[in-house]
């Protein structure tokens, strides 16, 4: 693809606009567990492995369905694929609020989940619109849909506000809001039969990108950033709650200063992506999360020394608003994270992003699936509420590790290259 076919004009800005409200609302329906499950667990009697279950159930399914919907999109165009799987969501959203057992969630979550997929539709979809300078950016303004975590949390209190506290009106509103969404995508978007991929490239075509190493690299990365961002917008609300006793609606509240800048500034990563290169942006975001997760980690401790005076206590621990400004920070350097991934796959499978997308997207939306339920766990077992921020700090270091000796070795191995060609060149001259 040319950047001549490619797009751009104001027909672009329009598929940009109504496929980052689209995806805003998907975003809001697939995370309205961190704020839906908190009632849920009190009225079923839930522990916190159960709750870290069910926030993360809608990610599973959403994280499954991206390697076939980026296909699809590929295949048939994303407007097509876009509307559809939003029509899919709309029954199930509402029957959530006729559920009365654990398993009836599960059931339905995985069903809601597929409002996740949207990501793998709506990154080509909106990518193939646009010139190669401005890709990463328009990604990234479409990427800012991810703040529909944040949405959720402002929306959703004062639904059940307004209900008396009953929340089986945010699944109702939810699903027709959705439908709605749907219909307005439909009207304002559009589709170019030149952005499909040949029907004469195959499945098996389009999947040999995963013999390539670098796709398993960035599936690592937007693990951490897209992952970590999910696992802990849906735990944010409950870790307020738990840790400092606030109440719901304030809790949301400030649980959404991590949700929105980790959504919103994403357009922030696209362009700093296109300014300084993939590399360079995601290595910065790397370090910024791994110094933040490690003043996340530190719990709350009360300890007592002997001095020359008698026992002195001392209390160490991150206040609420030091805590706030640590998650707000983290949320920041994740936006500009997920939008330097996809500017690698953009770079590099400028061809399939369709495909890539789908597969990067799939590790990172399992990453954000298997992380609420370790948290869980993992406060079950050491009743320490920081152990999830110990676990991330741990897949940060990983990240760092993986790409410093990825990246060098590649160096290493063209500067080879480029050294045997001038050799090469000196003998024939």
């Amino acid at each position: 693809m040319t950047d001549s076919t490619a797009g751009g004009g104001r027909q672009a800005n329009t598929v940009l606009a109504s496929s980052t409200f689209a995806f805003t609302i998907c975003f809001a329906v697939w995370m309205m567990f961190a704020v839906l499950g908190i009632p849920i667990k009190k009225q079923l009697g839930l522990n916190e492995t159960e709750f870290g279950l069910l926030a993360a159930m809608p990610v599973l399914t959403g994280s499954l369905v991206r390697v076939p919907l980026g296909i699809w999109t590929d295949r048939y165009g994303g407007r097509i694929v876009f509307f559809l799987l939003m029509l899919s969501t709309v029954i199930p959203i509402w029957l959530m609020s006729y559920a009365t057992a654990y398993w009836h969630f599960l059931v339905l979550a995985l069903f809601v989940g597929l409002a996740g997929g949207s990501f793998s539709v709506g990154t080509p979809y909106v990518a193939r619109w646009f010139p190669a300078n401005r890709k990463g950016l328009a990604m990234g303004v479409f990427g800012a849909g991810n703040s529909g975590a944040a949405l959720t949390k402002f929306v959703a209190p004062a639904l059940m506000a307004g209900a008396g506290g009953s929340w089986t009106i945010v699944p109702q509103v939810y699903s027709v809001a959705m439908l709605l969404t749907a219909i307005l995508f439909w009207v304002f978007s559009a589709s170019k039969p030149e952005h499909k991929v040949s029907a004469s490239v195959s499945f098996s075509d389009q999947m040999k990108m995963l013999k390539d190493p670098r796709v398993w690299r960035y599936c690592q990365y937007y693990s951490v950033v897209f992952g970590g961002y999910v696992a802990m917008a849906l735990w944010m609300t409950k870790y307020y709650i738990g840790e400092y006793g606030f109440d719901l609606k304030y809790a949301a509240l400030l649980a959404a200063c991590f949700s929105l800048p980790g959504g919103v500034l994403r357009a922030l990563g696209g362009w700093a992506s296109d300014k300084y290169g993939a590399y360079q942006t995601t290595w910065a975001v790397m370090w910024v999360c791994w110094v933040a997760f490690f003043i996340l980690s530190y719990p709350q401790t009360q300890f007592t020394i002997a001095t020359i005076n008698g026992p002195q206590s001392f209390h160490l621990g991150l206040s609420p608003l030091l805590f706030t400004g640590v998650v707000f920070t983290v949320g920041i350097a994740m936006a500009v994270g997920k939008a330097s991934v996809f500017k690698f796959i953009a770079d590099d499978f400028s061809d399939n992003i369709g495909a890539v997308s789908g597969i990067v997207g799939l590790a990172g939306g399992l990453g954000g699936f298997i992380l609420p339920i370790m948290f869980g766990a993992l406060l079950d077992i050491t009743g320490v509420r920081t152990s999830c921020f110990m676990l991330l700090y741990g897949t940060v270091c990983v990240s760092l590790v993986w790409m410093h000796f990825s990246f060098r070795k590649e160096s290493v191995a063209y500067g080879e290259e480029v050294l045997a060609e001038h050799k090469l060149h000196q003998q024939h001259s």
